[in-house]
């Protein structure tokens, strides 16, 4: 281990609702539909993020209609197989999903898609797992994340399956992607910056497989990063560029929210305006549009990681600042059609 490794933060600790309360903006676009294709509940560390919480910040005056739950490793069963046990998360969303699918909690969709995990390390043994998470999500499985973010220079990677370097070249791991593509399943895939030439490497070698990258692919700010930012950018930008040569990927835009980015928001005395964080983000995200297209690009809450850095009004209003130049058919699909056809959403 290196001798300048350090142990990762807590991307959730710390959350200051007295200090997110401060922040209060005029929503762009109120009736603009946004279908959110990223976001968690759990109950971890002392900070639950449940059903209620979010919709707190969902409905903060933005129109989200519908959104994707994202694998986080909540309510796992506690017996049975062990590589059956993240099927637990599959009935928690179930279950949440018919609470809004019952309107009883407002016109919002949430978790009308699942996306969930399986540890692809298993293999061509992974098939029964994917079935049964397909039982029990109620219709709304799409697909696998696995994480694969890895660094050596950090004591505790951010990926809660604590992944070994080179994961995605792994080849009885590919075995299980191959397994996932023939299921007709997604892989929502999650690295640090310099390992976006493993999920070009992926996709080109699965070039039927859709395939999104999670949060703008990780640029790092922190640690051995820091004070770093122009040479970093040099490098995903270059490696982002080479990604969008595959066309079976796409690209969620945010995830520069979370503490591990590196921009400091949540040591301000004051949280960050939407204008702030556009004009933080709009290198990475104009890059991405750029070289992806909008058909290709989702923007993403990331919530509640990246509520250590704003409000989900602010956020969104951010998000609408970068898009403001987009023409309406390029705006239907960052923020909402390019999500509902990547997870097929009706």
């Amino acid at each position: 281990m290196s001798a300048e490794a350090m142990v990762m933060p807590s991307l959730i600790s710390g959350l200051d609702d007295a200090w997110l309360a401060r922040s209060h903006e005029e929503i762009i676009e109120p009736d603009l539909p946004i279908c959110d294709p990223h976001h968690h509940l759990w109950q971890r560390d002392g900070h639950p993020y449940l059903l209620t919480d979010f919709l707190l910040d969902a409905g903060s005056g933005h129109n989200v209609v519908s959104t994707v739950y994202l694998e986080c490793g909540s309510f796992y069963r506690t017996q049975g197989p062990p590589e059956q046990r993240s099927v637990g998360e599959a009935e928690f969303v179930a279950g949440i999903g018919a609470m809004s699918d019952s309107g009883c909690y407002g016109a919002s969709r949430v978790a009308a898609a699942f996306v969930g995990y399986a540890d692809l390390r298993l293999g061509a043994r992974v098939a029964p797992v994917l079935e049964a998470l397909a039982a029990a999500a109620g219709g709304r499985f799409r697909g696998v994340r696995q994480a694969a973010a890895w660094d050596p220079g950090f004591v505790i990677a951010s990926s809660h399956g604590r992944p070994d370097p080179g994961l995605y070249r792994d080849a009885i791991f590919r075995q299980g992607i191959a397994v996932l593509g023939r299921m007709g399943l997604t892989f929502d895939a999650w690295v640090y910056h310099p390992q976006i030439s493993d999920v070009v490497d992926l996709a080109r070698t699965f070039p039927e497989l859709p395939v999104v990258l999670n949060h703008v692919g990780g640029p790092i700010g922190i640690g051995h990063y820091a004070g770093r930012r122009d040479e970093v950018f040099a490098d995903w930008s270059a490696a982002m560029r080479d990604l969008s040569a595959c066309p079976n990927v796409h690209v969620k835009l945010g995830g520069l929210g979370s503490k591990r980015a590196g921009f400091g928001w949540h040591e301000r005395p004051e949280p960050p305006t939407s204008q702030e964080l556009a004009n933080a983000w709009r290198p990475y995200v104009d890059t991405c549009i750029e070289a992806f297209g909008a058909g290709r690009c989702m923007f993403e809450s990331n919530f509640p990681v990246d509520k250590a850095s704003c409000t989900y009004a602010a956020l969104w209003n951010a998000f609408k600042r970068l898009a403001s130049g987009a023409s309406p058919a390029e705006k239907a699909d960052l923020f909402r059609d390019t999500a509902q056809r990547f997870y097929r959403l009706a």
